[in-house]
């Protein structure tokens, strides 16, 4: 059976597939959800388009990459015109360029008048950072003066957080946020360890319709059991961004585990 050898949420997908496993989750969510909403309500994929104008890629840091000039071609050059040979560059780094980048949402709209009830986010790496942070609070703050509830899912490490008021975020890896436009301003805020199951969270319809649950750990493992990310990830190397040493040290004893087991 294809599956991670993490029990909640992989940390190597912060990484260079989390792009594929970011559409691929929304999928499996909505293939969870639809059976649940039907007939009245739908849940359509939204695609928008961010500009990542740090130009960081997924994992959130420049590609580190240095090219160093060969230094006995320089000297050659140099023998035979001392004065005349162009002066080799000391290293070749990388220059951040902007990429346009597409994010997929889930909309859940009633199919009477197609009202936009319930968006699920799933936060990708451009809405964490920067001035895609920025343009994502401002694009949030909208839709929070709408009547539409707003479940934000955050399974990235790295990155800004959702700012709230009235204390402070529990310690965690990973958290859930779940604002309801009947409750508002207050947001209920599940925070996940990354030694634990995802949960199953409510996800709100339009009153009096009863929520409906939406099992995390059972989307992210229909995402294992269709693609195999566990064959594409590199399990050798530490996760990134980098872990506490207990966290380390507790990934690096499932991995061994695992690999024992198939053997």
């Amino acid at each position: 059976m294809n599956k991670s050898p993490f029990p909640g949420m992989d940390p190597y997908l912060e990484g260079e597939m989390w792009p594929e496993f970011h559409d691929t989750l929304i999928h499996q969510i909505r293939a969870q959800l639809m059976p649940r909403l039907q007939p009245k309500y739908v849940a359509l994929l939204q695609k928008y388009y961010v500009v990542d104008e740090l130009g960081l890629g997924v994992g959130g840091a420049p590609v580190k990459r240095g090219i160093y000039p060969d230094v006995n071609v320089a000297r050659i050059k140099e023998a035979i015109a001392e004065y005349e040979t162009i002066t080799a560059a000391a290293v070749e780094l990388i220059s951040p360029v902007p990429q346009k980048m597409s994010v997929l949402r889930l909309d859940i709209r009633d199919v009477a008048n197609r009202r936009l009830v319930t968006a699920i986010e799933i936060l990708s790496p451009v809405n964490k950072r920067g001035p895609g942070f920025r343009k994502y609070l401002k694009k949030r703050g909208a839709l929070l003066r709408t009547k539409t509830h707003l479940l934000e899912i955050d399974l990235l490490r790295a990155g800004e957080r959702i700012p709230l008021i009235g204390g402070d975020l529990p310690p965690a890896p990973y958290y859930v946020f779940l604002s309801r436009f009947t409750r508002r301003p207050t947001t209920e805020v599940w925070s996940i360890a990354l030694r634990e199951r995802l949960p199953t969270v409510p996800v709100p319809l339009l009153p009096p319709d009863p929520d409906v649950p939406l099992s995390l750990q059972a989307a992210v493992d229909a995402c294992f059991e269709l693609v195999g990310y566990q064959n594409l990830l590199d399990y050798r190397q530490p996760p990134l961004p980098p872990l506490g040493q207990e966290d380390l040290d507790w990934v690096e004893a499932v991995v061994s585990s695992t690999s024992k087991s198939e053997h």
